[in-house]
């Protein structure tokens, strides 16, 4: 037996607008509306306009929330001021190897609380919301934090692109706008868009600048018209699921499920940077898996993940062998046509001895060879803006 899938606020406005619905991670959601490559491309040259709903949206409040994070994430938070945001792991201390990753996740510390007390924000995904929030909860001191999934509370967009940041932008009054067009990478702030109060975050998973707004899932609607109404003239599209893997694909962003998977030696990944083993005064810190991972650090595993572009246009798919003079030496994670770049790009986890830049392999598609070669990650980097 099957169970409905959930619906984003969004949902009738897609199914209204020619989206091509399907279940994903028990969300019905667009893959496309009309061709991947088409929103892709989009994207990259003006701006994508993507529901993201789907992923969970997390509060954490009171005064111990800042030192319960600081010992429950892989990533030490004890510096994060008001307004930034950082990429961490979610890990406990189970499994074989004495951690087990749960899941990959942006927090932000957001603006103090009346009482001076700390607030937090996190988005993680959807298909771990559940597990993420039931272990978190599990976890949670029953004084001094409070946590609360307003996943189905609110409402999130993510506008992709280099006219992404105007096409919001013209919707906030001057000081609010100034402010949002101010922003750093992995910074957020509060704004009125169209007329509703948002989080608004220069953050995103396509490799492109842009914004991610989160407003009460009563206003969603209505923001998301604004915006595709703002952006419409100057080439923004709604873009659905298929580009979003694309555009990070392209960016070499990983995705849970498909490069980082319970299993995960972060370091291998190259996501080490997601891992805090020392504090300030280096002391080591204690979270879940701390030790493990400590010891994953100092042993590097037997294989890395790298990037593979090949000479034609036909994608390898998730699980694909790559093999050099007829033995298996790593296996495909994700694989796509990459609109911008014209061929197919995949990527890879890795025997350490053949993931040199420039090594050739070969592929096995549907049991037929592809050559492709090692190349760095990401295969795509946006222009530097003009000055």
């Amino acid at each position: 037996m099957t169970s409905t899938p959930l619906r984003t606020p969004l949902a009738a406005w897609h199914e209204s607008h020619g989206g091509r619905m399907v279940d994903f991670a028990g969300w019905w959601m667009p893959v496309q509306y009309t061709s991947i490559v088409d929103e892709h491309l989009a994207t990259r040259q003006a701006a994508g306009l993507f529901d993201v709903s789907h992923m969970g949206r997390l509060s954490i409040d009171g005064p111990a929330a800042g030192s319960w994070l600081e010992s429950i994430l892989t990533r030490s938070i004890a510096d994060l001021t008001a307004g930034r945001f950082r990429y961490t792991l979610i890990t406990s201390d189970e499994g074989p190897t004495g951690v087990t990753v749960l899941d990959d996740a942006v927090v932000a510390r957001e603006a103090d609380a009346p009482d001076g007390s700390a607030r937090y924000a996190m988005v993680v995904n959807a298909s771990n919301r559940e597990r993420v929030v039931a272990w978190l909860r599990s976890k949670c001191p029953a004084d001094g934090v409070t946590l609360v999934d307003r996943t189905f509370a609110t409402g999130m967009i993510a506008v992709q692109g280099p006219l992404a940041v105007a096409a919001v932008c013209v919707l906030c009054g001057d000081d609010d706008a100034a402010r949002v067009a101010g922003l750093g990478v992995y910074r957020g702030t509060r704004a009125f868009v169209a007329g509703q109060p948002a989080a608004v975050s220069r953050t995103g998973y396509t490799g492109e600048d842009g914004l991610e707004v989160v407003v009460a899932a009563d206003a969603v609607t209505d923001v998301w018209q604004a915006i595709h109404d703002a952006g419409s003239p100057r080439g923004l599209k709604p873009c659905g699921l298929g580009a979003r893997d694309t555009l990070r694909l392209e960016a070499g962003m990983p995705l849970y499920g498909h490069e980082l998977v319970a299993t995960s030696d972060p370091f291998a990944l190259g996501l080490g940077l997601a891992v805090t083993l020392t504090d300030g005064s280096g002391t080591p810190r204690s979270f879940p898996g701390s030790d493990a991972l400590a010891r994953m650090q100092a042993t590097p595993s037997g294989r890395v993940r790298v990037g593979l572009v090949f000479d034609s246009k036909r994608a390898a798919r998730e699980g694909s062998p790559v093999v050099v003079q007829g033995r298996t030496v790593g296996t495909v994670t994700s694989g796509s046509l990459g609109p911008t770049l014209g061929c197919a790009v995949a990527m890879t986890l890795i025997d350490r001895d053949h993931a040199a830049v420039g090594t050739a392999v070969d592929v096995l598609v549907r049991d037929t060879p592809q050559a492709a070669r090692v190349v760095p990650l990401p295969f795509y980097r946006r222009p530097a803006p003009r000055s």
